[in-house]
């Protein structure tokens, strides 16, 4: 056997040496996983739906033409703000001022007639005793009084109607808010016949949100607050946060303050409405919101993050981590969102090790290894380290 066959022969030696090592050395136990969990505590959470409303005016006052005549000008800016009695347009005043001088004259004919009866009526009840008129002159001179009286007054009532009807040509506003376009043009006859309508005057501070919530939702929300009824039914304690259609939040919170005592049978809905503070006048009416109604409460529910909550064929559950350390599969039954976390209304017990992170390296029934979970935000420099997110959602 020559030198080189040797050393292939002591290499395949060597080889073979080390194989039989490592089969019969024992090998060392992996460590089980580690997973961030939160500890779930029961909590009151605001009970919300979104929906989505149309604003309208809080107050809509159409101007019309109370006198026939015609329109002279229009006094005011078309979309500018008016105060209430604010002049808004002018309508020709000289036929009406002509009917009340003839009222007037009347008046004055019939103050005359009534002051000739009377002097005619206390000169026969003078003579009358002394018997110089028979009694059926007396009758018929105090009639004549009585009858010159009520003309007196049939006068000035139509004097005073003349009055009112020469008021009309100045066609003032009935409400303060933003007047609208201008109806009719100058020159042209209103009032004669029907009440024309010149413009519209609206206030838009404060504005309604007008909504409606389906029976069935509303059935479910009564089930999920369990003790009372919800708030929409206490005017003043819903809250309403409406949206801009960029998705902007709107800086001013709404109150609902009118539930309808019925349902709609052509929609099967509910109608609702919340009063919305508008100082800038940012907001519309006619427009379309989405917005969030507060309705209430939803008392003993747990707050989870997303990533806890996993979904298969038997439904919605979360992993729990025992206080043996092995991890133990929970059914949960979920009732929507609160921000991003889901809320849990059955399924937890406070104290679970709920798991966020790490659920797809663990499963039911095998060990793991619990830490705190932190929030991304919450590892950043200069934040103080939560010892969950749960800690600040799912606090008591």
């Amino acid at each position: 056997m020559n030198a080189a066959t040797s050393r292939v022969l002591l290499v395949c030696v060597a080889v073979l040496a080390l194989v039989a090592c490592g089969k019969g050395a024992p090998q060392g136990k992996p460590p089980p996983p580690q997973v961030g969990v939160i500890t779930a505590q029961a909590r009151t959470v605001p009970l919300t739906k979104n929906l989505v409303g149309r604003l309208s005016a809080y107050r809509s006052a159409d101007v019309r033409a109370r006198v026939a005549g015609v329109l002279l000008k229009r006094v005011y800016q078309e979309g500018s703000e008016v105060k209430q009695g604010q002049l808004l347009f002018q309508i020709d005043p000289a036929p009406l001022k002509a009917a009340l001088d003839n009222a007037k004259a009347q008046l004055a004919q019939a103050q005359a007639s009534y002051t000739n009866a009377r002097v005619t009526a206390e000169r026969s009840r003078a003579l009358a005793p002394k018997g110089y008129i028979s009694k059926s002159d007396l009758d018929t001179a105090l009639a004549n009084e009585r009858t010159a009286k009520a003309a007196v007054q049939a006068a000035q009532a139509i004097v005073e109607t003349a009055r009112i009807n020469l008021g009309y040509a100045d066609v003032t506003s009935p409400i303060a808010g933003r007047a609208g376009e201008q109806q009719v043009t100058e020159g042209a006859l209103v009032g004669n016949g029907t009440a024309t309508l010149l413009t519209t005057v609206d206030q838009i501070d404060p504005l309604y949100v007008n909504f409606t919530l389906p029976i069935g939702e509303l059935d479910k929300l009564k089930q999920a607050q369990h003790a009372g009824d919800l708030s929409l039914n206490q005017p003043g304690k819903s809250t309403v946060q409406v949206s801009l259609p960029d998705g902007t939040p709107y800086p001013e919170p709404g109150v609902v303050d009118f539930s309808s005592t019925s349902v709609n049978p052509a929609t099967g809905a509910v109608n609702l409405r919340a009063l919305l503070p508008n100082p800038k006048h940012a907001l519309l009416p006619g427009s379309y919101v989405t917005l969030k109604v507060t309705l209430g409460e939803r008392r003993d529910v747990f707050l989870v993050p997303q990533p806890a909550v996993q979904s298969d064929t038997g439904g919605n559950y979360v992993l729990v981590v025992d206080k043996d350390g092995k991890v133990a599969r929970h059914d949960v039954t979920t009732g929507g969102m609160h921000g991003n976390d889901w809320v849990i209304t059955a399924g937890l017990a406070t104290g679970d090790q709920v798991v966020v992170s790490g659920v797809q390296a663990v499963r039911p029934g095998a060990p793991a290894k619990a830490e705190p979970w932190h929030t991304p935000t919450s590892e950043a420099p200069g934040n103080a380290p939560a010892s969950a997110p749960a800690d600040s959602a799912n606090g008591a």
